[in-house]
């Protein structure tokens, strides 16, 4: 090993500036193998489930399939299914509404939407049944202009789901066709501009 001086400026001589540079070059290289063998044995195995070595297994480090998110499984959606996420810029809302009904009297509630909005619903008819026609019509459509989708007798309730097939108004009119008056509670939760009663 060369011995190095220190000169009177307190600077080391060439010789003992080469050693420290090798012992930098080898503690570098240590540290680069070191740093490639934890990332085969350890991360890789953790992180990714790849084990190349098997040393993650044998130690515990390999996840086991079952615990990965089926996203990384990349279970593709049936052939021509439907985006199962649907966003919307309006906010998640919910409404309730109450309505009293006399003898032979309709009403109608609805909601304004867009085409693609959707909400879940649920009405009872409390007091008798009710004749109930679900519709809906575009923004300014002529009078006596819309669409029926569901249309029945004498029901004292009603739940679903539904989504505007257009922009425009859609809802529910109600006929009272018993004696005693019939009280219709409605509640809506979903993606709509505004409900009430017309």
């Amino acid at each position: 090993m060369a011995m190095s001086r220190v000169s009177r400026g307190g600077a080391l001589k060439p010789a003992t500036d080469r050693a420290a540079a090798g012992r930098l070059l080898r503690a570098t290289a240590g540290a680069f193998v070191s740093a490639l063998a934890i990332l085969i044995t350890m991360v890789l195995p953790a992180e990714y489930g790849l084990d190349p070595t098997g040393v993650g297994a044998r130690i515990g480090l390999l996840r086991p399939a079952a615990a990965r998110s089926p996203a990384v499984q990349g279970i593709p959606l049936p052939t021509g299914s439907k985006d199962p996420v649907t966003r919307d810029p309006a906010p998640f809302r919910t409404d309730e509404l109450t309505l009293t009904l006399a003898f032979g009297e309709g009403a109608e509630i609805k909601a304004s939407m867009r085409a693609g909005q959707r909400f879940l619903f649920t009405w009872t008819a409390e007091g008798g049944p009710v004749d109930v026609d679900m519709h809906g019509e575009p923004f300014n459509a002529a009078p006596n202009v819309f669409t029926s989708y569901w249309k029945a007798e004498d029901q004292t309730s009603g739940h679903g789901s539904f989504e505007a097939p257009f922009d425009g108004k859609h809802g529910w009119y109600w006929e009272h066709v018993n004696s005693a008056p019939v009280t219709i509670k409605v509640k809506v939760s979903g993606y709509y501009d505004a409900i009430a009663r017309q």
